[in-house]
């Protein structure tokens, strides 16, 4: 007869599956909660401690952490001496093992004491789970109730038998890992670890990546921070990679803005961002700044989308792709459902604020990891003649805050609460300059402009200076900084050094 050993947290399924099993012909061998629940469904059960012949202890964390079950798991029934040493010692084989964990990462992520998330850690469990996954060619390892349909209708050929190995190491790793990143945080250990673990849960499969030959799929981290990975979506297709990549540009730099800011992305870029007196002229304000780019972008607002927010953007010679928001009314939902066929494309996503957290960016066979930039708000330095008017610093915070979002060399210019040009991307700082000038056109005259990094040489002033710029915010650091300062003095403009920069490459 063979026998099956099931022991799960998750009890989805376990009854139907060990019916089937029970039907045929394997002898059930259970633990705890789930041989009651077997018991209650009607279904003969025989208790792991009978098996051993040694009781459960330890307020449960010892009951099969022994021989009789880990030799079941272990022999490699193909082999003579296994055979024999197994009989021996009145080893039965286990050709059937299904376990999922202990709930730790329900427990970490709720409200708990230390001593909870301690007792949540598995231990017999994991050890089960690669026993059997080391001898899967013996014993068929089930983790995930998903499988057990395709257990009971079989075959359990080697093919499925390896898949079944690779997901209860999976299974395992990832465990693990939510277990080591726990308490690495608690004992305040490094971000930068000499290991680094990983443990994120597919939440979507993406129909391609960047492009329709890449495939992708979207994780989200259990233990990890708010933020677009987590997103509800209220209305409208399925996102795709861009899309997500696009709503995490918008969404990390809207929410760098104070309540009721808008910001408009376009492949990875801002190409307007403003503070107005509500969402809804804050969103057209931004739009104005350079309509042609915002169209088919994403849009995100800090603060709850309301009716007037989705009116704006649902008036004539909009589209965008998507708009997230901290939440979605109902009347504005309904804004949208009532023009499906303009918006049919668009999707609505509500989000959590991110917090701050690790940076990682692959590279060839490796990954690269930081913490993530968060400005450190050094107290700025006036080095002109001409220090900046309360109006001009305010407008200097604005933009030097989105130009922390945007790709190096980054230049932004803009007035208090609203961008007016922005230059993202370019492989030298007065390239930049030029094109978010022109992008602000007429507009410049009397605006700010904010540098990710230092001028390496005067150009960039006098280019700005031209076009009736009236205060610089830049990181300083440059050796040419005594030239660059006297341009700005030469041509009557305010300059403060941030003493920080924003590259983002």
């Amino acid at each position: 007869m063979p026998r099956a050993l099931l022991s799960v947290t998750d009890k989805t399924g376990i009854v139907d599956l060990a019916r089937g099993l029970a039907d045929r012909g394997y002898e059930l061998v259970s633990t705890g909660g789930t041989a009651r629940t077997l018991r209650e469904a009607g279904l003969e059960v025989r208790d792991v401690a009978d098996v051993t012949g040694f009781p459960e202890m330890l307020d449960g964390r010892v009951k099969t952490l022994h021989p009789k079950i880990h030799g079941g798991l272990l022999g490699d029934v193909r082999h003579a001496p296994h055979r024999e040493a197994m009989v021996s010692a009145d080893i039965v084989p286990i050709d059937l093992l299904v376990v999922n964990l202990y709930a730790f990462e329900k427990t970490v992520t709720n409200e708990h004491r230390f001593e909870d998330a301690i007792e949540s850690v598995d231990i017999g469990g994991p050890a089960m789970i690669r026993a059997a996954a080391k001898n899967g060619e013996n014993v068929a390892v089930v983790v995930d109730p998903t499988d057990y349909a395709s257990v009971l209708d079989g075959p359990l050929d080697r093919p499925m038998r390896l898949r079944l190995m690779a997901k209860a190491f999976r299974h395992t790793a990832f465990y693990d890992s939510m277990v080591a990143r726990y308490l690495s945080r608690v004992a305040g250990e490094s971000e930068t670890t000499e290991t680094l673990t990983l443990g994120w849960r597919r939440v979507a499969s993406l129909r391609y990546g960047e492009n329709p030959h890449q495939q992708a799929a979207l994780y989200a981290d259990p233990l990890g921070a708010p933020g677009i990975a987590r997103a509800r979506q209220r209305w409208g297709k399925e996102l795709s990679y861009n899309n997500l990549l696009d709503a995490e540009a918008a969404w990390g730099l809207v929410c760098d803005l104070p309540p009721g800011a808008v910001a408009i992305i376009k492949h990875g870029n801002p190409c307007g961002v403003a503070l107005g007196a509500s969402l809804g002229e804050s969103y057209r304000l931004a739009r104005a700044s350079d309509p042609i780019s915002a169209f088919g972008g994403i849009a995100a607002f800090h603060g709850p989308v309301d009716i007037e927010a989705a009116r704006a953007m649902t008036e004539p010679g909009n589209f965008l792709e998507v708009a997230i928001g901290l939440s979605i009314g109902d009347d504005a939902l309904a804004v949208f459902q009532e023009r499906a066929a303009w918006a049919a494309n668009a999707r609505l996503l509500e989000a959590d604020a991110p917090q701050p957290d690790l940076s990682l960016r692959t590279i060839s066979g490796g990954v690269l990891v930081q913490t993530p930039d968060t400005d450190p708000e050094m107290e700025w330095q006036t080095v002109t003649e001409r220090a900046p008017t309360p109006d001009e610093l305010e407008a200097l915070r604005f933009n030097w805050r989105i130009a922390k979002h945007v790709k190096s060399n980054a230049i932004v210019v803009g007035v208090a609460g609203r961008m007016l040009g922005v230059g993202a991307g370019q492989m030298n700082r007065v390239q930049s300059v030029r094109l978010a000038l022109e992008m602000a056109g007429e507009a410049a005259r009397g605006a700010v402009l904010a540098s990710d990094a230092f001028f390496p040489f005067p150009d960039s002033v006098e280019t700005a200076a031209a076009a009736g710029i009236a205060a610089i915010a830049q990181p300083g650091g440059s050796k040419k900084d005594p030239d660059v300062i006297a341009a700005a003095n030469r041509f009557g403009l305010a300059m403060v050094l941030t003493g920080a920069r924003h590259f983002r490459h």
